[in-house]
């Protein structure tokens, strides 16, 4: 095993060894020397001997971290900037949650901004954060042009999360919408030809045009011919799904026979909605974008599709660590991260096993 040098100032003061000769002489990177030593190795998936290689590693020269001395060696406010859309939605809380631990373990704290899905507020937030000095952003934005970021880039390194801003370059970490919702829908459209309607928000965003791409390929796949009227998009916010549902219900006098929300916060809205007409339940089938725990113990058997919020965490933070150490990023500047489909109608289940056998009739 690699020996640190011993000088005479290791004598004196001999757990100065930092996180990054740890990863040195592990031969890891910084990002997953800092997860062992911090008790993330198993919950991130480092292989049980690289975990023994970094414990051993810091045992044998006792170290113990000095986030006072890092900040006294360095110019760096060990805080970085996140800006979302709303913490109170789903999505963003479980992202907002995972980024905030991952950073905290390594010294960073994370400064959360909220910009309202609105681009000038956007912009007076994260100037606010970077007169904070903050040494990154991640940023879930809702802007469609990226020329103030691209400026930013140069002298504060910024990682996109969940949303591409137009056709931007920078690095970019988010969900396969694509592949999920296709494989969800195709299932749908086999059991309900005739009907399929398909609830969606915010139709100018990365994230609502892959959906409705995943949409539209999976009734492609089962045969199936959309109808405009199937397709309703508003905005993200719960109100939204619920006047939809409403106004569905109004028109056809009944629910529909099945229905994709493309997001969990328009689920919400479908649901209150069925809540107090509860004679709109019967013969309805749902499925949304986005799980949550709770749809297990509904009454109604909803299929999802489950974002993986811990994959999509840590790459935007190895991203974002990589950057602000002027290290290339190990990884495509483009990740996109697959997404699960939790069966949980029947029907679904016994057509999805179909399908992953090519069976699934055409």
């Amino acid at each position: 095993m690699k020996k640190l040098p011993v000088t005479g100032s290791d004598v004196k003061q001999p757990n100065r060894i930092t996180i990054s000769n740890i990863a040195e002489l592990a031969g890891v990177s910084k990002a997953t020397a800092s997860l062992v030593l911090n008790g993330k190795g198993d919950e991130y998936r480092v292989s049980e001997e690289t975990q023994q290689r970094i414990l051993l590693i810091a045992e044998e020269h006792r170290y113990q971290p000095s986030f006072h001395a890092r900040a006294l060696r360095s110019s760096r406010s060990h805080t970085i900037g996140l800006v979302l859309p709303f913490l109170t939605q789903f999505t963003h809380a479980s992202l907002a949650r995972e980024l905030e631990s991952l950073f905290r373990n390594v010294g960073i704290q994370i400064i959360i901004a909220c910009s309202d899905e609105d681009p000038e507020q956007e912009r007076v937030v994260v100037n606010n954060l970077l007169q904070r000095q903050v040494d990154g952003l991640i940023v879930i934005s809702s802007n469609t042009s990226d020329e103030a970021y691209s400026k930013i880039h140069s002298y504060v390194p910024v990682v996109q999360l969940g949303r591409q801003i137009g056709d931007s370059s920078l690095p970019l970490i988010m969900t396969d919408a694509t592949a999920a919702t296709a494989n969800l829908i195709q299932v749908l459209a086999t059991q309900y030809p005739d009907e399929v309607y398909y609830f969606g928000g915010e139709p100018g965003l990365t994230p609502s045009k892959q959906r409705l791409e995943g949409y539209a390929l999976g009734l492609q796949r089962a045969n199936v011919s959309p109808r405009a009227e199937w397709i309703r998009q508003r905005n993200y916010f719960s109100y939204s799904g619920y006047d939809m549902m409403e106004e569905v219900c109004n028109e056809l006098g009944r629910s529909p026979k099945a229905l994709f929300t493309a997001s969990f916060s328009l689920l919400e809205g479908v649901l209150q909605y069925l809540n107090q007409n509860p004679q709109m339940q019967q013969g309805l089938h749902l499925a949304s974008f986005d799980d949550h725990e709770l749809l297990d113990f509904m009454p109604l058997r909803i299929d999802s599709i489950a974002q993986d919020y811990t994959a999509l965490a840590f790459n935007a933070f190895s991203a974002l660590m990589a950057l602000m150490e002027d290290k290339p990023l190990s990884a495509p500047v483009t990740q996109n991260i697959p997404a699960r489909i939790r069966w949980r109608h029947p029907e679904s289940r016994r057509l999805s096993k179909l399908l992953a056998t090519d069976l699934l009739p055409q």
